[in-house]
Formats: structure tokens, C-alpha cells, sequence
């Protein structure tokens, strides 16, 4: 008869852990703002559900999976500190860029010069051709470096050039248009 009495005290205080549940919750949903009420501002924002995962914390004991020897395997060049190879690494074999032949060098006192065909000039307003008149025109992007003016086209009317180097094509064209070359 005791037994009896216990399984129904067990069963009456389960019937009431369920309806305080539903209780709670009925109350967390009426609370819960709606639709209309959310606003989206810099502190509600949240990345999107299953898009970050936390940091793989290695070495932190053998229950992580990643314990010990933190996923590195025993031993060997893999397993040590700083044991990547370089880039170019092939195995031992010898790598390609020691197989090529080298040439040539690069000229340390190159100079790069802003090119400017002949064409172009007709976006300038001025008859006169200077680093100034072509960065005012848009045709260079900076008014400090070397400019040098190609013979890609004619040149549409008689223009003073000033301060711009020329080829010698470009320097026929502009003289024979009428055009004077200064410096």
C-alpha cells in the first residue's frame, strides 16, 4: 500500500512540473517582443546561426580530442615548431626555380615615365603641354613624376610643349602641325 501511495505522489508532482513548464513558457512568448516591435540597431546585431564556430583550443587535455600532442602526430618535422618547408619546397627534389636559368637584371636606376598619347591631347583646353595641363586634364595622375608624350595619333592643332619628354614620332607630328617644343 505504501508503494502505491509513493507512485502516486511521484506521478501527481510530475503532472505539475509539466503544467509550471507550460506556464513559463506561455509567459516567455507573451513577453517575446513581435515581428513589428524588433528593431535592428549596431547592438542587436548578430552573425547569422552556424556561421562562426569558437577557436579550436588545442594542447588542453585528452577529454578535448585535441590533447597531448594537440593533433600534430608523434614526433617528425610537422610535428615541431615553425615545421612548414618554403614555398618553392619540392619534396627534396630539386625545386623549380633552382632547375630555370636565370637572365637579364633589373636596372636599379630605371625610370618610370606617365605615357600620354597624342590622341589624348585633345582633352586638353590649353595650347600648351605641361605636367600641370595634363594633371588638370586628367590624362596623368601625378604632376611630379616623368610624363612622356607618345605619337599614337595627330595632334589636332599647333600646342606648346613644356617639361614633357617626347619620342620621335610624337616630336614630327607636333612640328609639323605648327606646334613648338620648349625644354
Amino acid at each position: 500500500m505504501a508503494e502505491k501511495k509513493s507512485t502516486k505522489i511521484r506521478a501527481a508532482g510530475r503532472q505539475g512540473s509539466t503544467a509550471a513548464k507550460r506556464t513559463v513558457s506561455a509567459r516567455r512568448t507573451a513577453e517575446a517582443p513581435g515581428p513589428q516591435e524588433r528593431r535592428l540597431t549596431l547592438s542587436s546585431l548578430s552573425p547569422a546561426a552556424g556561421s562562426t564556430q569558437s577557436r579550436k583550443r588545442v594542447g588542453r587535455g585528452p577529454g578535448s580530442g585535441l590533447g597531448k600532442t594537440s593533433g600534430k602526430g608523434h614526433k617528425g618535422h610537422k610535428a615541431r615548431t615553425g615545421g612548414a618547408t618554403n614555398p618553392g619546397f619540392e619534396g627534396g627534389q630539386m625545386p623549380m626555380y633552382r632547375r630555370l636559368p636565370k637572365r637579364g637584371f633589373t636596372n636599379p636606376f630605371r625610370v618610370e615615365s606617365q605615357v600620354v598619347n597624342l590622341i589624348d591631347l585633345k582633352k586638353v583646353s590649353a595650347a600648351e603641354v605641361s605636367p600641370e595641363t595634363l594633371y588638370s586634364a586628367g590624362l596623368i595622375g601625378k604632376p611630379d613624376s616623368p610624363v612622356k608624350l607618345l605619337g599614337t595619333g595627330d595632334a589636332d592643332r599647333a600646342y606648346t610643349v613644356r617639361g614633357v619628354a617626347l619620342s620621335a614620332p610624337a616630336r614630327a607630328k607636333i612640328e609639323a602641325a605648327g606646334g613648338k617644343i620648349e625644354g
